[in-house]
């Protein structure tokens, strides 16, 4: 009977995350804004290091990554909360009737907060946006994304939009809660930093993450980019400042298969995890 009692404690024993242990969660942000962006992100996972993903629901390619999504079951996926469309030449718009939350055209706002060289009037800052269309907006959001993946595990706020103040960053943590759903700043993950630029090539993008691997300390971390082909699509996209999002993309891409990241990882005995691991 005495040793009955003691298994529950055992069992905990033996199932606790060691002190020692380095854990690595390696996100892949903007499945459905394009194509390349759907295929390269499941190409990270499949061949790379890629843990996990999040979905822009009102994105254009929203169905394919469904569908790569459904047949790749083992990959972590978390909705992209999204309130803005930052991109010149592809565009999306709320899945609801929110006047407050678009432009003149109908599309979310290109930014979050003014910024130098855009003219006025184009953020949501700006705009006299209303917490109640913010909220069926979201709501929308969450329940095709549940729809679809009911395996979703986070949400994750694209361009932090939650910052144009703090109703909307309790807005978002409620709805997360109450769609059963982590919010990951309530984790207490440490970041990987900025490890390269967006113009390194791959191979240096994959020698500069190698060697951050290498300097990491036991606990529980987080190293989050995008990844996307090179190619006519993708080069259409971009904005003022920031023309080059084919070329950084498909770099990334590069570093997360690379084997000298994926060496560093064995051989330090990274654990590499989603956020579903950690529910």
């Amino acid at each position: 009977m005495r040793l009955l009692a003691l298994l529950p404690l055992a069992i905990a024993l033996l199932t606790q995350t060691p002190a020692t242990e380095i854990r690595l969660i390696v996100k892949g942000d903007d499945m459905a804004a394009g194509h390349g962006i759907n295929v390269a992100t499941i190409d990270a996972y499949t061949r790379g290091v890629l843990t996990t993903t999040n979905v822009i629901v009102p994105g254009p390619w929203f169905p394919e990554a469904v569908r790569l999504l459904q047949a790749n079951p083992g990959l972590d996926v978390g909705v992209h909360l999204t309130m803005t469309s930052e991109w010149e030449n592809v565009k999306w718009r709320p899945l609801t009737h929110a006047p407050s939350l678009v432009d003149r055209d109908g599309y979310f706002f290109p930014l979050v907060s003014p910024r130098q060289g855009y003219p006025a009037g184009t953020s949501l800052r700006e705009s006299k946006w209303t917490l109640d269309e913010m909220e069926r907006e979201l709501r929308a959001q969450l329940d095709l994304a549940k729809r679809h993946l009911p395996r979703i595990t986070y949400t994750w706020n694209h361009m932090g939009f939650a910052s144009v103040s703090p109703e909307a960053t309790a807005l978002v943590a409620r709805l997360s809660k109450e769609y059963g759903l982590i919010v990951p700043s309530d984790l207490g993950i440490q970041s990987v930093g900025r490890v390269y630029e967006s113009r390194d090539t791959g191979a240096v993008k994959a020698e500069k993450l190698a060697r951050r691997l290498e300097s990491l300390t036991p606990g529980l971390w987080l190293h989050i980019d995008h990844a996307a082909t090179n190619d006519p699509e993708m080069q259409a996209f971009g904005h003022a400042g920031y023309e080059w999002v084919a070329a950084d993309r498909s770099a990334n891409l590069e570093a997360w298969t690379s084997p000298m990241v994926r060496e560093v990882i064995t051989r330090k005995g990274i654990r590499l995890v989603g956020y579903r691991d950690l529910k």
